[in-house]
C-alpha cells in the first residue's frame, strides 16, 4: 500500500474513533438528564 492509501487508512479511523466517543458522551449527558429528572419527581 503507497503513503496516501495509509494515510486515508488513518484519518478515517481517527474520524470513527471521534464519532464513537461522541456518541458515548451524548448518551452519557442524556442518562445524567433522566436521572435528574427522576430524583426531582421524587
Amino acid at each position: 500500500m503507497n503513503k496516501r492509501g495509509t494515510l486515508i487508512l488513518l484519518l478515517g479511523a481517527v474520524f470513527v474513533l471521534q464519532a464513537c466517543n461522541a456518541v458515548q458522551g451524548a448518551g452519557r449527558d442524556i442518562e445524567s438528564v433522566g436521572q435528574a429528572g427522576e430524583e426531582a419527581i421524587e
